[in-house]
């Protein structure tokens, strides 16, 4: 699964630290879900996704 968090999080200039608290989880979560380490659940990917203004299916791509 690859992702497009890194990218979207600093078009929008929001550090790690800041997404993490507005999705009530670790600065490390969020670096490790951006560096393909972590799958979020669900709810944490519709969470992210609302954060970055767009939506699970354009924040998230299957692999390859």
């Amino acid at each position: 699964m690859e992702n497009r968090i890194r990218a979207l999080r600093k078009e929008r200039g929001i550090s790690q630290e800041e997404l993490a608290k507005r999705c009530g989880v670790t600065r490390q979560t969020v670096n490790a879900i951006e560096n393909n380490k972590y799958d979020p659940t669900l709810a944490l990917a519709f969470h992210l996704a609302q954060e970055l203004g767009t939506t699970v299916d354009q924040l998230f791509r299957p692999a390859g």
